[in-house]
């Protein structure tokens, strides 16, 4: 008998327990009193604040984060200097480490009480507990993002089409332009979707620096749990929805853009 079904079955199975019926059971919870219930739920104030927050801190985090991985790809494809894997590893960094340590440590070096937060204390600068904190943690958990994507396609494309533009005439921003852009256009895309996934559902460090503050620092993550603990399930499973569906917009994204340009050489 060939093992082929069974493989087959066994990841379909997988699939249907640990992913599928999870996710159709909080939309057949979320929806169980009708649409406008639904509605009504995620129409609260605090919850619209929390939608709105991570929204903001997506659009603050993606671009800062396209920038620090074309620059960091560049710099590791391009040019041989001490420290270059020190710096791989350390990109490479959020994946290995909890996401709820690494909050802690944003608190204890950014906080009141911290080096850097201590310094900017008189002047009444404050980064932990308000939107500077929560995009601070985010920049940390997605940075690796942009740049796993960029990186191997830089790699692989390998220097000879630049120096021949530079040996052309073409300036450094023109063969960025017309040379070395058109092959990480769409690496970088699917780098920026991943990150927005990524900060969007982030809850673990943006619990620990954001202070929970409901209407001001709850991000979506955060006041689904908020009610859920609150034993506002209608609401909680409501909200989850909205995250839910955000995901998955990302994901039919990266789908689509890995089915049109299947990125050559990318780490994931």
């Amino acid at each position: 008998m060939s093992a082929r079904p069974l493989l087959i079955a066994i990841a379909i199975l997988f699939a249907l327990v640990v992913i599928v019926m999870p996710v159709a059971v909080i939309f057949a919870r979320a929806f169980a009193e009708g649409f406008g219930v639904w509605l009504a739920a995620v129409s609260e104030p605090e919850t619209r604040s929390a939608i709105m927050l991570t929204i903001v801190t997506a659009l603050i985090v993606v671009p800062i984060n396209i920038v620090f991985g074309l620059c960091a790809a560049w710099a590791i494809a391009r040019f041989r200097f001490p420290g270059r894997r020190v710096l791989l590893v350390l990109i490479e960094l959020p994946f290995a480490i909890s996401p709820i340590v690494a909050g802690l440590c944003f608190l204890l070096v950014y906080g009141a009480y911290g080096p850097v937060g201590g310094a900017l204390q008189p002047y009444g600068i404050q980064l932990m507990f308000n939107l500077a904190g929560i995009v601070l943690v985010s920049l940390f958990v997605t940075c690796p993002f942009v740049v796993r994507e960029v990186l191997p396609v830089l790699s692989v494309a390998g220097e000879d089409e630049e120096r021949a533009a530079l040996t052309l005439g073409a300036s450094g921003w023109q063969m960025f332009r017309f040379v070395t852009f058109p092959n990480i256009t769409w690496p970088l895309v699917y780098g920026a979707i991943l990150a927005t996934a990524r900060a969007i559902g982030e809850f673990g460090a943006v619990s620990v620096v954001s202070g929970a503050i409901r209407g001001q620092t709850m991000t979506l993550p955060l006041q689904i749990e908020l009610l859920y603990n609150d034993y506002n399930t209608t609401g909680a499973f409501a909200a989850a929805t909205v995250l839910a569906f955000l995901a998955l917009i990302t994901l039919v994204l990266r789908g689509l853009i890995a089915l049109v340009h299947p990125v050559r050489g990318a780490a994931t």
